[in-house]
């Protein structure tokens, strides 16, 4: 057994210190910090040790962005639920920037995640933008991009883009996330597990208003894309009005090769018979990597739309395949 003299001198030749880091973010100015934002800038460039920041109850609006040179930073949202800490902000793709440029998609987030070992537990991300500005719908609350990212307990509020998951490696447990078009999409290597995922109509007057969940841009190269496993697909539509989702390619790339797989997932009645959406952009989803395994509920279905893994090719879904953690 070490002691904990040796335990330590170990931890320093690791590059470590001697235990983790904990800073405190309060919005009525009794923590270390009053914005998420500021936590994260006293986090030292190139950090090796691990960085909590608790976050105690409260609406942040703000937009809190952690730099690829920021790695192992954990947020901790102290409230009973996710619910309780709130991390938010409204900026759409056709808001205008200081400089004159249109925002576009990939900078609306309300969290703009660079860095990898990155944790988030018990906090909502959300983004509000009600569509009532000009330009693109696109209001992203999470862009995520890094090796090694995982939320626990997390939601994600939104409508159009509410979570990109744009590349490396990614674990949602036990999230809930929302939201109304492609509101789940990017080239990740991402497992969802044990989720909600929320389909929103907003305008349930229209009866025939549907949605997409996921638009998965995966590399064709890419073994791996989205992996939902043991989620529940809730939503406030009409029946038979939801696509599972439809393949993306960015900027029409034809290398995108949109890989995504619902597995032993319960299905709302709001989930379209056929499945998945048969294009985008002019590229079919048939000729994307887009399958169900075992799943259940009324929105389950046969449908040549909805290819069915084998048990063989299902055995190699699993979340230490998808990760390689």
């Amino acid at each position: 057994m070490i002691d904990k003299k040796e335990e330590t001198k170990v931890q320093n030749i690791r590059g470590d210190l001697p235990q983790k880091t904990h800073t405190y973010v309060a919005a009525d100015g009794s923590g270390d910090f009053k914005t998420v934002q500021e936590a994260v800038d006293a986090v030292p460039v190139h950090n090796t040790a691990d960085v909590l920041i608790h976050i105690k109850p409260g609406v942040y609006r703000e937009r809190v962005l952690i730099s690829g040179d920021k790695p192992y930073i954990t947020l901790i949202g102290e409230g009973e639920k996710a619910a309780d800490v709130v991390i938010i902000n409204n900026v759409h793709a056709g808001a205008i920037m200081e400089n004159g440029d249109i925002t576009g998609t990939f900078r609306t987030g309300t969290a703009r995640i660079y860095a990898s070992h990155f944790t988030a537990e018990n906090v909502t991300f959300a983004n509000d933008y009600d569509r009532t500005g000009e330009g693109g719908a696109q209001a992203v609350a999470v862009y995520a991009s890094g090796e090694h990212i995982v939320f626990k307990s997390c939601r994600f509020c939104g409508l159009q883009d509410t979570l990109y998951a744009k590349d490396g490696t990614q674990l949602y447990e036990n999230c809930y996330i929302e939201g109304d078009v492609d509101f789940i999409f990017g080239g990740a290597r991402a497992v969802f597990e044990q989720c909600e995922i929320h389909s929103i109509n907003v305008n349930p007057e229209d009866t025939n208003r549907g949605g997409y969940i996921a638009a998965p841009s995966t590399p064709a190269a890419q073994k791996y894309g989205f992996l939902f496993q043991d989620c529940t697909m809730t939503g406030n539509n009409s029946d038979n009005t939801v696509f599972l989702g439809r393949p993306w390619h960015p900027g029409s790339d034809p290398n995108a090769l949109g890989c995504c797989v619902f597995m032993h997932c319960q299905l709302g009645a709001h989930i379209r018979e056929d499945g998945w959406k048969s294009h985008m952009g002019g590229f079919l989803s048939k000729n994307a990597r887009l399958y169900e395994y075992e799943n259940n509920g009324p929105g389950a279905a046969q449908h040549e739309r909805r290819r069915q893994l084998t048990e063989k090719q299902a055995a190699e879904y699993t979340k230490e395949h998808v990760l390689g953690w």
